[in-house]
């Protein structure tokens, strides 16, 4: 099934590729998280790739520049590949290639490191993307990637579906589905990633109304792209309502309006023999109940009463 229309999805990003640096501060603030995370891994990195890069997110991340050697930046949209330059980092310029996440381009352990912030919410296959992204990294090489979670726009998402029941009497798909935190950890195991980690970031950003909000989706190049959405557009009395509801609903008391984004890291390893092993049943040398400092008792024993 899909799920999006990537066709959509590459126009969408053509059209705000023009402003997206007025409108890109999620993908900073994801880049600036995954240099914290790349600061703490005590390697350096000879090729990375950065899937959906958008105008560049790995390569303008506050990294030493001995950090990450050659990056190569992809994304559906050429035109939001060849938007305003951004200030790169690293010593050389990073090669950029028009590429859909769903079928990359690149040879099976070629890739020291890969990330991908913010777009891989939008592929049809996640588990797929994930198995190819897997391959491309050499042994040991390292996955970082941020996905918006459940929890993202779930005002918008409330307030839009309070105003459509109303004033046209049934719901249409107008919001992506997120994926849960708990199910990415289980996905990365699937692909066949080795120490994967998850973990989330829930940003709360205030706007001076509803119409800012889906005017800031619009410059981020991330409207509706669902393959099932109504094809015809919203009736002005369906988004004037939604707009009440919104300001009813989710405003604070100077007026502004709330809107979440919820952030999911996903960090995993290509496997290799020299990472760390769980022990095999039986082996440990040490008692728990040592260990703890109290008595063992066999499974199913109970204690007795209680002495005075």
């Amino acid at each position: 099934m899909q799920l999006f229309d990537r066709t959509l999805l590459r126009r969408r990003r053509d059209r705000a590729a023009p402003g997206f640096s007025a409108h890109d501060f999620l993908i900073r603030h994801a880049s600036e998280d995954l240099a914290e995370r790349l600061m703490a891994v005590n390697r350096s990195f000879p090729l990375a790739l950065d899937l959906g890069a958008h105008q560049g997110a790995l390569s303008y991340a506050p990294l030493p520049e001995d950090k990450i050697g050659a990056i190569v930046e992809t994304d559906l949209s050429p035109a939001m590949l060849s938007g305003p330059e951004q200030k790169v980092r690293q010593k050389a310029r990073p090669l950029r290639l028009a590429a859909d996440e769903e079928a990359l381009p690149f040879a099976e352990e070629s890739a020291d490191l890969v990330t991908s912030l913010l777009s891989l919410h939008l592929v049809n296959d996640l588990p797929g993307a994930l198995i190819q992204i897997r391959r491309i990294l050499k042994p040991d090489g390292l996955f970082i990637g941020a996905l918006f979670g459940g929890e993202t726009l779930s005002e918008l998402r409330e307030a839009m579906s309070l105003a459509e029941i109303e004033c046209e009497g049934g719901l249409s798909p107008r919001i992506a589905p997120f994926t849960e935190i708990r199910d990415l950890g289980g996905l990365m195991q699937r692909a066949g990633f080795a120490l994967p980690v998850t973990d989330a970031d829930k940003l709360t950003v205030r706007y001076a109304t509803p119409m800012h909000l889906l005017n800031e989706l619009r410059g981020m190049g991330e409207t509706n792209m669902l393959s099932e959405r109504r094809k015809t557009p919203l009736r002005r009395a369906t988004l004037m309502r939604m707009m009440e509801i919104y300001r009813e609903k989710f405003s604070d008391p100077d007026g502004r309006i709330r809107a979440t984004f919820d952030i999911h890291y996903v960090t995993g390893w290509a496997p290799h023999e020299s990472q760390q092993k769980p022990l095999r049943p039986g082996s440990a040398k040490t008692r728990l109940a040592d260990a703890l400092g109290v008595s063992e008792k066999p499974a199913g024993e109970k204690s007795g009463p209680s002495e005075e």
